[in-house]
């Protein structure tokens, strides 16, 4: 179990998704979220080296 979520609501999740989005739209999709995440965790690392910059 992952956050709470079994896998009988992952399979459902997946599959409004497609219903939604396509195939074809899935990629595109999956490489926005992935680039939104990386941009997060980038400034998370910025705001952390801060901090501890202060810190110091």
């Amino acid at each position: 179990m992952m956050f709470g979520i079994g896998t009988q609501e992952i399979i459902f999740i997946v599959l409004i998704v497609l219903l939604f989005f396509g195939g074809r739209k899935i990629p595109e999709l999956m490489k926005g979220i992935g680039k939104g995440i990386r941009s997060l965790k980038e400034g998370v690392r910025g705001i952390e080296n801060d901090i501890e910059a202060k810190d110091l």
